[in-house]
């Protein structure tokens, strides 16, 4: 009897080792596994404001999306992902989905498109969530941190701008993630499998790799 159990458990508690060990991969950099945030609030514009404000000052680093270390896009993806509204991960795909406004029309947590300063580029490789009155909120690679910017004080970002979405309507009843354009397919994974930069670190030297 006693040998019948020892074949027994040993598969078992095997299958509950390599369970638990969940072959969690090491961090290294830059990490491009991407962690979908746990959903812990409804979408409204007061959970934006009350998430943002336990991320500033987060360090920037690059291809991380909280919730320790960001880059802008990361911001963006944890935010909504966290108000459960699925968003993509990388901003020029962010820039294809929710309902284009004016400038001029911007409502907190709204998001702001960047390019470079041509004009004629459509490229997008920056993102910023605004908060009114010439405000927004992003993962900066200048400040190597989450930060608050103003359009007058860096007039830059004026020049750089492309578009402007909105995910959420004014009263936050509708969601306007509607898209006219394939979205890229990303896989995603969970902190039990990817460790994220976490806090004791090193900061990588360069905002973004080579």
């Amino acid at each position: 009897m006693t040998i019948i159990w020892k074949y027994i458990l040993l598969p078992i508690s095997a299958l509950f080792l390599f369970s638990g060990c969940a072959q969690k991969k090491p961090y290294s950099y830059p990490n491009y596994e991407i962690i979908k945030p746990e959903k812990t609030c409804t979408p409204n514009r007061k959970n934006i404001q009350d998430l943002l404000e336990s991320y500033l000052d987060k360090p920037y680093v690059w291809a991380e999306e909280g919730p320790y270390a960001f880059d802008c896009s990361g911001l963006v993806y944890n935010i909504y992902g966290s108000m459960g509204v699925d968003v993509p991960r990388v901003a020029r795909e962010q820039a294809k989905v929710g309902k284009q406004v004016a400038f001029k029309n911007l409502y907190y947590g709204d998001l702001i498109f960047f390019g470079s300063t041509n004009k004629k580029s459509k490229t997008i490789n920056h993102v910023g969530i605004y908060l009114g009155e010439g405000w927004f909120a992003h993962a900066s690679s200048k400040n190597r941190k989450v930060t608050i910017s103003h359009f007058d004080k860096e007039p830059v970002y004026l020049k750089r701008m492309k578009m402007c979405k909105r995910y959420l309507s004014e009263d936050e009843r509708a969601r306007y993630m509607n898209c006219d354009v394939p979205l890229k397919e990303m896989k995603i994974t969970s902190m039990r499998y990817t460790t994220p930069w976490q806090p004791g670190m090193r900061l990588p030297k360069k905002a973004v790799p080579s």
